[in-house]
C-alpha cells in the first residue's frame, strides 16, 4: 500500500514537473524582456533629455542674438531718423536760399545773387547722393521729396532689414523653446515607464507583474511615438561631437 502510495506521489511530482519548468521558462523570459525594455528606456530617457537641453541651447542663443539685432536695429532706426530730420532742414535751408536767389535775380541784384550761389555751392556738400537726386528730381514732381514714401522708407530700410531679422530669431526662439519643452514631456513619459518596469519585477504575482508592464509600456509607446514626430536641432550631427 506504501509502496502505491509513493508511486503515486512521484507520478504527481513528474507530471508538475514540466509545468513548473515552463512557468519558470515563461517568467525568465518575462523578466528578460523587461531588463532589454528597461535598457532601452533608460537610453532613449538620456537621448530626449539630451536633444531637449540642445534645443534649450539654441532657444538661449537666437533670444541673445535677436535681444542684440533688436538693440542694433533700434540704434540704426534712430540714427536714420536724425538723418532724415537733418536732411529735411537742409531742405529747407536749400529752398529759402533758391527762393533769395530768385528775388535777387529779379532785382538785378548781381552782387546778392552771387553771394546766395556760394552759399548754395556750400550747401550743396553736405547733401548725399540719395537725398541730391531726391531733390532735383522734386522738381520735376513739384513736391518735396519727403512726401515720397519711397525715399523716407529708404532711410530706414537697413534698420528695418535688421529689426526683422531680430524679429525672426525670436520667433524661431520660441520654436526652439517650444520643441524643447515638448522633449521634457517626452522625458517624463520615459522616466515614468523605466519607473514602473523596474517596479515590475517586485511584484510575485504574474497576473499584478503583467499589469504593470503593460502601463509601463503604454508611456513607453507614447512617448516613443511623441519623440519620433519632433525634430532634431538645426544641422545636428553626432560626428560634431567627435571631431577635432
Amino acid at each position: 500500500m506504501e509502496k502505491a502510495e509513493i508511486k503515486d506521489v512521484k507520478a504527481e511530482e513528474d507530471a508538475v514537473c514540466p509545468i513548473k519548468q515552463e512557468q519558470e521558462r515563461k517568467a525568465h523570459t518575462l523578466e528578460l524582456i523587461v531588463v532589454i525594455l528597461l535598457g532601452i528606456t533608460a537610453l532613449l530617457t538620456a537621448w530626449a533629455s539630451w536633444i531637449g537641453s540642445l534645443h534649450g541651447g539654441n532657444q538661449a542663443e537666437n533670444f541673445a542674438q535677436s535681444n542684440n539685432l533688436s538693440a542694433e536695429g533700434n540704434s540704426m532706426y534712430n540714427e536714420a531718423m536724425q538723418f532724415m530730420l537733418q536732411d529735411m532742414l537742409l531742405y529747407n535751408e536749400l529752398m529759402n536760399v533758391m527762393i533769395d536767389m530768385h528775388f535777387a535775380q529779379a532785382q538785378q541784384d548781381q552782387l546778392t545773387y552771387e553771394r546766395l550761389t556760394w552759399r548754395f555751392e556750400q550747401l550743396e556738400t553736405n547733401m548725399s547722393y540719395e537725398f541730391e537726386a531726391a531733390f532735383w528730381a522734386s522738381f520735376e514732381d513739384g513736391a518735396s521729396p519727403f512726401t515720397n514714401p519711397d525715399f523716407v522708407d529708404s532711410y530706414v530700410a537697413d534698420a528695418l532689414y535688421v529689426l526683422a531679422e531680430a524679429e525672426e530669431l525670436f520667433e524661431q526662439a520660441g520654436i526652439y523653446g517650444g520643441v524643447s519643452d515638448s522633449f521634457g514631456l517626452v522625458t517624463v513619459f520615459f522616466t515614468v515607464a523605466l519607473f514602473l518596469f523596474g517596479v515590475a519585477s517586485t511584484f510575485k504575482k504574474r497576473r499584478n507583474k503583467l499589469i504593470v508592464i503593460g502601463i509601463a509600456s503604454g508611456a513607453f509607446v507614447i512617448a516613443l511615438a511623441f519623440m519620433l514626430f519632433l525634430p532634431l536641432p538645426t544641422d545636428f550631427s553626432l560626428t560634431q561631437f567627435f571631431g577635432n
